[in-house]
């Protein structure tokens, strides 16, 4: 295993496009086609430090989605997202880290023992892979998302399809359900679960020129994001027009669909991010 600075940049590239990720998070902040726009978003008030999560690129979210199931106090996310991640592999066009081990010994927020391993490798796009083992004695239940942002020409302009028929959570009404109808526009602040999903989602993009194609395994369910005004506002990491600059498609381990573990099983959360021509 190779040690380096946890924000000493990565770079990978083939004939097709360039990426950049960091062993803090094993994060990935840039993805780009060759001669095109970056298709990832990162605020320019994102943190870099120890400790902190970065907001922007592809953030993981590892081993709790949103709270924690038993103590709030625990924060959100899990701690995945602000750890060192220990680089293994790296060729041209790929890289893989891990996180081993991480449970209750070394980590106090973490209940229960786990093997955490990112795949990143540029193919005929950037295909990101979340590998999970149970390294403990018992089973355990886990959540987890890959908390992608993309890079729009105007949010207020795009729609994403995909999704269309899916029940959603919504997160900002009182969790109540309901039903997508149509693409989904962004017009208001969005925090939703869509459940039952393993859809390709599609961000058309007229102000690009371009369509994000977002595609998965390992999930059956689909966050979209956008804090829209007032939230972004009240983050201090987040730039208060750049609502306007992205919107989030995260594939997810979420609400319903929870993942229990038995000792030594793993589970593998993947998507696939790749750019046509609108």
């Amino acid at each position: 295993m190779t040690l380096i600075d946890p924000f000493s940049p990565i770079l990978l590239s083939n004939n097709g496009a360039t990426a950049e990720l960091l062993p803090h998070g094993a994060h990935v902040t840039k993805f780009s086609p060759l001669n095109a726009e970056p298709v990832l978003w990162s605020s320019k008030l994102a943190t870099y430090q120890d400790g902190k999560a970065i907001r922007g690129g592809i953030p993981i979210i590892w081993p709790w989605f949103g709270a924690h199931p038993t103590d709030p106090e625990k924060g959100s996310h899990g701690v995945a997202r602000k750890m060192a991640w220990q680089r293994v592999v790296a060729s041209n066009s790929a890289a893989r880290f891990r996180l081993l081990p991480v449970g209750t010994l070394t980590h106090p927020q973490v209940d229960g023992e786990f093997e955490a391993t990112v795949d990143v490798k540029l193919d005929e796009g950037l295909t990101v892979s979340l590998i999970t083992r149970n390294a403990g004695e018992s089973p355990f239940q886990m959540t987890a998302a890959l908390h992608t942002y993309f890079a729009v020409g105007d949010v207020t302009q795009i729609k994403l399809t995909g999704l269309e028929g899916r029940t959603y959570v919504d997160q900002l009404d009182g969790n109540q359900r309901k039903l997508q109808t149509g693409a989904i526009k962004i017009d208001k602040e969005v925090d939703r679960i869509y459940l039952n999903s393993d859809d390709v989602v599609e961000i058309h993009d007229p102000l690009m020129g371009r369509i994000i194609s977002v595609a998965k395994e390992g999930s059956m369910s689909t966050v979209v994001w956008n804090p829209w005004i007032d939230k972004s506002k009240r983050m201090a990491d987040f730039g208060d027009d750049e609502y306007l600059e992205m919107v989030c498609v995260e594939t997810c381990n979420a609400a319903d669909d929870a993942r229990t573990l038995q000792p030594g099983e793993s589970h593998t959360l993947t998507t696939k991010i790749t750019v046509k021509p609108l």
